[in-house]
């Protein structure tokens, strides 16, 4: 690993490279153990320099934005975490059409559409996550969700040797899915079809959704929006409610007491707490309702 640092830090003109990256610092959850090597690229030529050299040494890694929806255990990831931020955050309008790079925050991007009165993205605009992820897994917000505005998705091979687009049709969405979950292709960009507006008839929307999220949600506690798949019929906040798990601590990791579909980190909590509150929360479900919910959180890594 240090010669690829050494090496790195030689071609790379635009990049961050931080080895034994503290994770916590990167996630939402502000849980969990280092990276052996944290990469942020600083445009697509790094980035694709960077692929292709862990492609030639078969080096595991993955690639996340903002880290709202990723855990990593507290025994830490060995292996390489790219991350892309600014390099990759560019945001353009053409005609009805809005243009974003996969770094950017859907956040910044529903703004940048109300800004030029552009709408259908309201949803979107307190989701605390980067477009290529909201891509990626169809995020969704108040029966919004991206596939109803995804026109294509530029994205780039794990090796770093092919660059194609993606059109709707075969991103093939479903609920928190798309295919390249199956193809393990990197969104770099997509392009988002939208309607013409009022701008402060959308700005209006966004600000009722805002409000709606700010008081029924624990905005002011570190976590990772809703910790579980919506299991089919059902509510996942529900069920955990009905089983009297409302407010249950485990070390710094807590069911929140505002809205029980979000695991929060009260202060010092562990990865570790947080996948064993998380445990707890499944186990206890399954046995009252007969129900397994699916974390919508991605965890990877190392036990310690």
């Amino acid at each position: 690993m240090n010669k690829l640092i050494d090496e790195l830090k030689q071609i790379l003109q635009h990049s961050t490279i931080l080895p034994e990256a503290d994770m916590k610092e990167f996630t939402s959850l502000k849980a969990g153990g280092k990276a052996d090597l944290l990469v942020i690229p600083g445009d697509e030529a790094d980035l694709i320099t960077v692929l292709q050299r862990l492609a030639s040494r078969k080096l595991p890694f993955v690639v996340m934005g903002k880290g709202t929806n990723l855990l990593i255990r507290d025994g830490g990831y060995h292996g390489v975490i790219i991350r892309l931020d600014s390099g990759f955050s560019t945001v353009k309008v053409e005609g009805n059409a809005l243009i974003a790079g996969a770094g950017a925050s859907l956040s910044h991007v529903a703004r940048a559409a109300m800004e030029n009165g552009l709408g259908g993205m309201e949803f979107a605009s307190g989701i605390p996550g980067s477009l290529g992820g909201g891509v990626f897994m169809n995020a969704g917000a108040y029966d919004g969700e991206m596939k109803a505005i995804v026109r294509e998705v530029r994205v780039i091979s794990r090796d770093g040797e092919q660059i194609r687009t993606v059109s709707l049709a075969d991103m093939d969405y479903g609920y928190r899915y798309s295919s390249l979950m199956d193809s393990n292709e990197i969104v770099l960009s997509a392009v988002l079809d939208l309607v013409p507006g009022e701008t402060q008839d959308i700005s209006a929307k966004m600000k009722e959704y805002n409000e709606r999220r700010n008081s029924k949600q624990p905005m002011e506690l570190p976590s990772a929006g809703s910790f579980f798949k919506r299991p089919e019929g059902n509510y996942a906040s529900k069920l955990i409610q009905d089983a009297g798990l409302k407010g249950l601590t485990i070390g710094g990791a807590q069911v929140s007491p505002k809205h029980s579909g979000f695991i929060v980190n009260v202060g010092g909590a562990t990865a570790t707490d947080i996948i064993t509150l998380m445990h707890v929360v499944q186990a206890t479900v399954l046995d009252q309702f007969g129900v397994m919910l699916e974390p919508e959180v991605w965890i990877i890594g190392e036990e310690q």
